[in-house]
């Protein structure tokens, strides 16, 4: 089989639900409404109507509205297991599926709710994680910032990273945190713990964290790289000062 012909395979398999995304390019050419087809062939008419019209939306967007979708016409049970699917987008279904749940879940609660996903061994689920809960987290800084403070000292590098970009200021395909755009401070809590991460993993997240606060409080960000720049000697702390200033 040819280069050519095995990527064709995998594609087949991915949109299939047979195999799991290997790209993010491959994550986002997936049709929707086809892959519902496969891996749901009994699901109900509205339910595929649902994700049909989900599929020109923005990858986040459609996401959340096809989460809302199976969690209205399956229920918690069936969403549940979606979550241990091969596929990686339809175990990404899960996640928002459940996280779609009408009831109010505090912060602590949604957190704990994810955190398989967080740990999940592929790239993309693990960005589902966050991108799931980062809403209603950031609706309540005072309860989120603890809970995701806590996860720090987490032994898997995954979950580490996952506290840490859930509350990034302006974070990726996700609506900016305006408080903590104006007051980063704020984050310290889940920063401090990190800044000396063993893990090239969380330390890019750190910076990335701090290289966002910085296009609005540079001031900050640049006393909180002298700062740690006096307290630390690790070269993990340098390089996450590097890069974390590297807008300045």
């Amino acid at each position: 089989m040819t280069v050519a012909s095995r990527g064709a395979a995998n594609a087949h398999d991915v949109q299939s639900g047979r195999a799991e995304s290997r790209t993010l390019a491959k994550i986002l050419a997936i049709d929707h409404g086809e892959l519902l087809d496969h891996v749901l062939p009994a699901a109900p008419e509205a339910l595929r109507a649902a994700v049909r019209e989900a599929q020109p939306l923005g990858i986040l967007a459609r996401m959340q509205a096809i989460g809302v979708a199976l969690h209205g016409q399956l229920g918690a049970e069936a969403c549940t297991a979606l979550t241990e699917h091969v596929s990686d987008t339809v175990r990404g279904w899960g996640w928002f599926a459940l996280t779609a749940a009408p009831s109010a879940q505090a912060p602590a609660d949604l957190i704990g709710l994810v955190l398989p996903a967080a740990d999940d061994p592929h790239f993309g689920v693990r960005e589902w994680a966050w991108m799931t809960v980062r809403v209603p987290l950031a609706a309540d800084l005072a309860a989120s910032i603890p809970a995701l403070a806590a996860l720090t000292d987490h032994a898997s590098e995954r979950v580490r990273r996952f506290a840490c970009e859930t509350l990034r200021p302006r974070g990726v395909w996700a609506k900016h945190i305006p408080a903590l755009k104006a007051d980063p401070q704020l984050g310290e809590a889940i920063l401090e713990p990190l800044r000396a991460d063993p893990s090239r993993y969380v330390q890019d997240s750190v910076a990335n964290w701090i290289n966002d606060a910085a296009k609005t409080r540079p001031d900050w960000a640049t006393a909180l790289g002298e700062r740690w720049t006096a307290e630390s000697v690790e070269t993990s702390t340098a390089r996450i000062i590097r890069r974390g200033l590297r807008s300045l």
